[in-house]
């Protein structure tokens, strides 16, 4: 017989919110809380593994085979699912997985010109996500963070991403640390930033490239502008010296795919 809660003061629904609320809990657990059979899919897709699943069978209307997720299923109320949920469209499913180390050594290329984003010290949930989804949709081979202010696996994130945080290859480290694996893996680094740079339609990206964006209201760091082999802007015609990151981030990234398609 299927387990069943239909209790919010359960033990384990409790563990799930602590979940979704600390990032400290999610650290120590290695566990982290994906809502939605959307985002579940791609998610097992991606390997990750899922620990378990609870399901409100009263809303749940996916078409999505339950038994081969592999992990135990629980049965929860609809009560108890609005007290986990975070919107209300995810169609009466949540999981709990076991979150990667997402180590840069892990990351595999399958060219000799991997194309990969490097966001220094993102902070806004909304702004990951929307980057994340600018480099499913461009196919970028990695998507790295910098001295992230905020942890992969918010709900914030894996909600704003829609589910592109699981199908982009993600790696976080510092930004020394990173400096370091670019070079050894002679990855020519792109910093977007406005001083003492040239235009993004000048240059050339067709080779092994990382484009280098920091956050809007602070740049990128020292460190990256100092190591950078260029320094690239994007010309405005308006008012104002800068864009959202995930739109600079789109218009840079598809530059270079522009051009390495023009190659083909």
């Amino acid at each position: 017989m299927r387990k069943e809660i239909t209790s919010t003061s359960n033990s384990l629904i409790k563990h799930i919110i602590q979940l979704q609320k600390k990032s400290k809990v999610r650290r120590t657990e290695k566990e982290f809380i994906i809502e939605g059979a959307q985002e579940l899919q791609l998610a097992l897709k991606s390997g990750y593994s899922i620990k378990q699943v609870l399901v409100c069978f009263k809303i749940f209307d996916f078409e999505i085979s339950l038994e081969e997720i592999g992990c135990e299923i629980i049965e929860i109320s609809k009560e108890v699912f609005e007290k986990l949920a975070y919107r209300s469209t995810t169609g009466g499913i949540v999981g709990i997985a076991e979150a990667l180390k997402l180590n840069l050594n892990e990351l595999k290329f399958n060219t000799s010109t991997p194309l990969v984003v490097v966001a220094e010290a993102p902070e806004k949930p909304g702004n990951i996500g929307a980057l994340l989804r600018t480099c499913d949709a461009a196919q970028a081979d990695a998507f790295i963070l910098a001295d992230p202010k905020t942890d992969l696996y918010n709900p914030n994130i894996i909600r704003s991403s829609v589910g592109t945080v699981f199908t982009n290859q993600v790696a976080i480290g510092s930004t020394s640390e990173i400096i370091d694996y670019l070079r050894k893996m002679n990855i020519q680094i792109y910093a977007a930033a406005l001083q003492n740079s040239t235009s993004y339609l000048e240059e050339d990206f067709k080779n092994a490239t990382a484009i280098v964006l920091g956050t809007e209201h602070e740049g990128l760091t020292e460190d990256w502008r100092t190591h950078a082999d260029k320094i690239i802007k994007i010309p405005m015609q308006g008012k104002v010296d800068s864009l959202n990151v995930s739109v600079s981030a789109a218009i840079l990234i598809f530059e270079a795919k522009r051009q390495r398609y023009n190659l083909q």
